[in-house]
């Protein structure tokens, strides 16, 4: 094991902490890129070859004791029953996936493109109407939550305490201390525990559905199911909400790119890509390394845990070129990690793919020469997932 190099330090971020967390990946990747954290003894990887090998890495790389820095977090959140999908390793993990993904075939994300852009038109057009306002609170962080419902099958008229729900537990969760949240976490697993057994009667076409229906007449164990519902709530907003808000402050940081998108919305799957790369909402997580692994001859000692900086690795110019901080709609890099890569590549990564340029059309079509105030906006808390907590939003710029 190597001392880590001077000048290159790890320090969590949190709230306005992730204004600028930049030169600080720069400096890990430059001087120290396995990099050990003394004060907790975990270990950071921050340039791309590393972290997109550690991703893949399954067996090595174990995410059954937690994706934070933090030793014994699943037991500390509470869900060491419940075991989230996430929280799995193959073939367990493979398993389960396969069943769930059933609900998110391209098909099921092609039939919820007309309701999501309903949903963006009718905020769009009040912010419109009402010269502006803050777009996180109107748009960005409505519309993941309106799709995580969708797919985990609540019905229309439980979303208005679904949104509660889950911006109760999002904000919980982003402090790392879901069980202050706890009485909401009880309602929620009350509610699903009971929608099981609804869909177990009345099957549809959502993910519960499909889990309940799944393998013999029993379906999957209700705990897993749980995990599953659990898992959708806390990943699957913040982190949209991150991608469009980061997104549209970076893309009218450039008014050049911001033009030549407006101009042609054409090239809206290629924006959405590269803004994937750069916004990177979920700037890290962890995993357990089940043997010493040795990377370019420092040591990672068995049972450690190391913290994989996708954020980091998605602006290292040794994969992306020396513009590699710059948005550049023609780049179309294939391999990002902003939904990590192989085994568990994020199972919503298409519905987020969709409602970004969703977002991007529909807002750009109307308001071309938007402006977003990124210095007036406001960073949420939580040491893992960068997103604006609110953002001012003019329709002209």
């Amino acid at each position: 094991m190597t001392a880590s190099a001077p000048g290159a330090r790890f320090v969590p971020r949190t709230g306005e902490g992730w204004r600028d967390p930049f030169p600080m990946y720069r400096d890990l990747r430059d001087r120290d890129p396995v990099h050990h954290v003394e004060a907790g003894d975990h270990w950071v990887l921050s340039r791309f070859r590393h972290v997109f090998d550690a991703a893949r890495d399954t067996e090595r790389f174990s995410s059954a004791q937690g994706l934070t820095f933090l030793y014994d977090d699943v037991a500390a959140a509470g869900l060491d029953a419940v075991r989230p999908m996430v929280f799995l390793d193959p073939p367990d993990h493979t398993e389960f996936r396969r069943l769930v993904a059933k609900a998110f075939t391209p098909r099921q994300v092609a039939e919820i493109e007309p309701a999501v852009r309903a949903f963006a038109v009718e905020r769009i057009e009040a912010l419109r109407h009402d010269g502006g306002g803050d777009i996180v609170a109107r748009l960005l962080k409505p519309l993941p939550t309106f799709v995580v419902a969708h797919y985990l099958g609540v019905p229309e008229a439980d979303r208005a305490r679904f949104d509660g729900w889950v911006h109760r537990v999002v904000a919980a969760s982003a402090t790392g201390d879901v069980m202050a949240a706890s009485d909401t976490v009880a309602e929620i697993y009350e509610y699903f525990t009971a929608l099981i057994e609804w869909r177990r009667a009345d099957p549809g076409e959502d993910a519960i559905s499909h889990l309940v229906g799944a393998g013999d007449a029993a379906g999957v164990d209700p705990l897993r199911i749980l995990g599953f519902a659990f898992t959708m709530i806390t990943g699957g907003n913040d982190t949209t909400t991150g991608l469009l808000g980061v997104g549209l402050e970076l893309l009218g940081r450039q008014p050049d790119q911001q033009a030549r998108l407006a101009a042609d919305l054409a090239l809206a799957d290629d924006a959405v890509q590269e803004l994937l790369r750069l916004t990177s909402p979920v700037q890290g997580l962890a995993r357990t390394t089940t043997v010493d692994v040795d990377i370019d001859g420092t040591t990672i000692p068995a049972g450690r845990k190391v913290l994989l900086l996708y954020a980091a690795a998605n602006r290292d110019p040794r994969e992306f070129g020396d513009d590699a901080d710059e948005v550049r709609l023609d780049r179309r890099a294939q391999r990002i990690l902003t939904f990590g890569y192989g085994a568990h590549h994020c199972l919503g990564a298409a519905a987020a793919r969709l409602m970004g340029r969703v977002v991007l059309e529909e807002l750009l079509a109307r308001c071309p020469r938007y402006a977003v105030d990124g210095d007036a906006g406001t960073f949420a808390p939580g040491n893992f997932v960068r997103w604006y907590d609110s953002l001012p939003f003019a329709p002209s710029g």
